[in-house]
């Protein structure tokens, strides 16, 4: 079997979500109950494979064969911005195949490392507390997502790579206009230009003043020029507030609207690091799924993938497998989540998941133990979310307490 445009006529990508805003698009579970592998067409009628199945999720991405570098043919681009965004600026490590993944890749390893994230957990928390701070000393109700959400991983990466948090609503208001799919291919040219050379800058800066933060490291390694040090930045930057800050709003959210959950957590703060996954899986705010290309022709359970064909693998609908997880649509914190694909699988799986971990459960066990009156204060109907941004969230979270 192989795909083509005739045949990609049962769903067009990307799909409308239904009435519950933490459940992917129907159209993506209908499509994995016909066939986890299933040709679908993008935007432009580009014909594509919908990789919905969590084991064939992990055939592909551990298979060589399909490369991650979206100059090669076939790679599937979800809006003309997309497309402007992953071919025009300099390839970070996510966007290139081994060797030269792992030759980046390793660059950043040491910082990244379990051992690492649990070492700064009192910086974390300390972060966590000074914002949470900030929000109650002004009074509900406040927006958790500008308020809180947003500025916990906004900090914790400017301190990690070394940029001035007094720049983040610069990085925040291009980095936003980069994952947002209705962002014309003009201004994702001015938004990459723009962080490009702040990037750039402050790579040249590091050179000239050494620092101890990952960027002054990796300038200091003598082994990258600005431009691929401002590649590897913005990476991270984008990367390092953009999920984890949706993570936070939405998987609140979630606790809100299953209250039984909620009090539970509360109840019992031990259970945080497992509903951190389980949210991890309900939720999987890259709902836009994992792009890929065949190098040449694969086969897999029956499905012919052909060279030059585009894959996207649909992480949402992977980490609601039945074959996988019993009952999936429902969420429940005591879940033995920990096989979900939320980070991603194989060796482009998201290098910064121990530390986004640690902020996910130090945001959400401080901010439940800190808030017991925490309640939305607006109508659950009134909120808006961000379909149309590559990561998925909460557009706004009033809450009173």
């Amino acid at each position: 079997m192989t795909g083509t445009q005739a045949d990609a006529t049962t769903v067009t990508l990307p799909a409308a979500r239904g009435t519950c805003p933490f459940a992917p698009p129907p159209a993506y579970g209908e499509a994995r109950r016909r066939s986890p592998i299933s040709p679908v067409s993008l935007w432009d009628g580009t014909a594509v494979w919908l990789v919905t199945g969590h084991q064939q999720m992990r055939t592909v991405l551990l298979d060589k064969r399909f490369s991650a570098d979206a100059r090669v043919p076939g790679f599937p681009f979800l809006s003309p911005g997309r497309k402007q965004l992953l071919t025009k600026a300099t390839p970070s490590f996510l966007r290139l195949d081994d060797p030269e993944h792992a030759r980046l890749r390793r660059m950043l390893t040491g910082d990244f490392i379990v051992k690492r994230a649990e070492a700064q957990r009192p910086q974390i928390q300390q972060i966590v507390d000074e914002v949470l701070d900030r929000m109650t000393e002004h009074g509900s109700p406040a927006d958790l997502v500008r308020d809180f959400a947003l500025q916990v991983p906004s900090r914790v990466i400017c301190l990690l790579l070394g940029v001035p948090y007094a720049d983040h609503q610069f990085f925040e208001s291009r980095t936003s206009a980069l994952v947002d799919l209705s962002t014309p291919p003009e201004e994702i040219k001015a938004a990459m230009a723009a962080l490009t050379g702040y990037l750039t800058r402050l790579a040249e800066s590091k050179r000239r003043e050494p620092d101890d933060s990952l960027l002054g490291r990796l300038v200091a390694r003598g082994e990258l020029d600005e431009a691929e040090c401002a590649a590897m930045g913005m990476v991270l930057l984008v990367a390092g507030h953009e999920t984890t800050a949706n993570m936070i709003a939405l998987g609140t959210l979630a606790l809100l609207r299953h209250p039984e959950q909620m009090a539970r957590l509360r109840a019992e703060p031990s259970l945080t690091k497992g509903a951190v996954e389980e949210l991890m899986r309900y939720l999987s705010v890259v709902h836009f799924g994992l792009p890929r290309a065949a190098l040449e022709d694969v086969e897999i359970d029956g499905t012919l993938i052909r060279a030059g064909e585009g894959v996207l693998c649909m992480l949402s609908e992977a980490n609601r497998d039945e074959a996988l997880f019993q009952d999936p649509e429902r969420l429940d914190i005591t879940r033995d989540a920990r096989r979900h694909l939320a980070f991603g699988f194989g060796v482009h799986q998201c290098i910064g998941q121990p530390l986004a971990r640690a902020e996910m459960q130090i945001a959400l066990e401080t901010l439940l133990r800190r808030l017991p009156g925490l309640r939305l204060a607006v109508p659950y109907e009134e909120l808006e979310y961000r379909t149309d941004k590559a990561v998925y969230g909460v557009r706004e979270l009033p809450v009173a307490w």
